[in-house]
């Protein structure tokens, strides 16, 4: 069976440093990773019935933007250095969306950057890595 890594990424330097430490771990070992991006969504947000009609169509647009901006830069990197990859770009809240795709692909550990985009937020809120420390029912890497 191979090992599966699962890393969080948001565009952050932080994030860009978890990915890094993943990366180097998964060329000495041979694990594939599967590299996340997460676009925050919430189903209770508020929006007027046009909006929702537009709201499909909005999500494939952003999912494809993100897929083609964030995640193929990424995954041609990893290739390129002969990493196994392969990525995801997914809509909803960014600990439990990645928790889920952890669970869906019985992913190994998760590795995430300590801060991310939204710094006021996470101090606000609470933040992703901390509640996916929480929450995951593998072991979590958190890289400063």
């Amino acid at each position: 069976m191979s090992v599966v890594v699962l890393v969080g990424v948001d565009c952050s330097n932080c994030s860009s440093r978890a990915l890094e430490y993943a990366a180097e771990r998964a060329s000495v070992s041979g694990a594939k990773l599967v590299v996340a991006h997460v676009i925050e969504w919430s189903k209770f947000q508020f929006s007027t019935p046009q909006e929702n009609e537009q709201r499909h169509l909005r999500r494939e647009e952003e999912i494809a933007r993100a897929k083609a901006e964030i995640i193929d830069p990424i995954i041609k990197n990893l290739s390129a250095r002969g990493v196994e990859a392969e990525g995801v770009v997914r809509h909803g809240h960014p600990s439990e969306t990645l928790v889920k795709l952890a669970d869906e692909l019985a992913v190994s550990s998760i590795v995430i950057g300590r801060r991310g985009v939204s710094g006021l937020k996470a101090q606000l809120f609470g933040s992703v890595p901390s509640s996916l420390v929480q929450i995951a029912g593998c072991p979590v890497t958190v890289v400063p």
